[in-house]
């Protein structure tokens, strides 16, 4: 099994690397960025944990959680989602699957115990396609369970979302590479590396703009929608990150949200949270 995840992870890695980085060489969104940048050890960490550890944990999860949607849905509602055209469920699900994740992204802003976590993602300077695995375990995993949960829900059988779901997976990672392209009105449909990399941009909590990474008219639908007028392709040049640095180092990182916030830090992110919900 483990054997198994190494193999999948390297290829994985393999097929990403020949993929982006030649986009990101050709059509740099910051042209000073260098392939071997700064922390990209640590991103490629946060890669191999997820491929050995919290993926398998993921599957775990749902596996369970279906089996519980399974036998607690009525069977008359699973009969009738079943007779709906498979096109027909499969968008339901993925519809529903995106409100779900924005809803929880936003919250992850506001909400200073999901911040916590969520702000691990945040903490990149710097952002890349490997960038877009640094990820707290509970952020993923809370995620993953907003975006499957619907189809879960629905009885949705999940084999039919594989396909749609590993191209999903390769768009997530393309919005947060460190490429710019026009890609006209497919940004609205499926999101676009400059929306989201403004949602990294260096600001306090109070973030309030493009919360839905891969179906940004949710954005526009509920006024969080915002993107930098007159920015050509390799011209980005405002900061990422964060405010003040995470402690350094994987373990760090994992452990950091568990510990306990200081006084300054609450009285900060309760400021952070007024002006979230003010903003939005």
């Amino acid at each position: 099994m483990i054997l198994e995840s190494v193999v999948a992870g390297l290829s994985s890695l393999a097929v990403l690397s020949v993929v982006f980085v030649p986009l990101e060489r050709a059509f740099p969104a910051r042209r000073g960025q260098r392939v071997l940048r700064k922390d990209l050890a640590l991103d490629a960490t946060f890669f191999a944990g997820q491929y050995l550890l919290w993926n398998a944990l993921a599957i775990t999860l749902l596996t369970a959680v279906h089996g519980a949607a399974l036998a607690h849905v009525p069977a008359a509602v699973r009969h009738a989602i079943a007779s709906l055209p498979a096109g027909v469920q499969c968008v339901a699900a993925i519809v529903l699957g995106d409100l779900a994740v924005y809803w929880f992204h936003r919250a992850s802003h506001a909400s200073d115990f999901l911040w916590r976590f969520h702000a691990v993602h945040h903490s990149s300077e710097q952002l890349d396609f490997l960038a877009a695995h640094r990820e707290h375990p509970v952020d993923g995993l809370l995620t993953q369970l907003c975006q499957n949960l619907p189809a879960i829900a629905l009885g949705v059988p999940l084999g039919w979302l594989a396909g749609l779901a590993t191209f999903r997976a390769m768009w997530a990672i393309f919005v947060h590479s460190n490429v710019r392209v026009p890609l006209g009105p497919l940004r609205w449909v499926l999101g676009a590396p400059e929306l989201h990399h403004w949602h990294h941009a260096r600001v306090e909590k109070e973030t309030a703009h493009n919360f839905a990474n891969l179906a940004p008219w949710l954005d526009a639908l509920f006024g969080t929608h915002h993107l930098p007028a007159n920015v050509a392709p390799g011209e980005e040049a405002y900061p990422l990150g964060l405010p003040e640095p995470l402690p350094a180092g994987y373990v760090a990182k994992l452990v950091h949200p568990f510990r306990p916030a200081s006084p300054a830090g609450q009285a900060r992110a309760w400021r952070s949270e007024a002006s979230t919900r003010s903003a939005t």
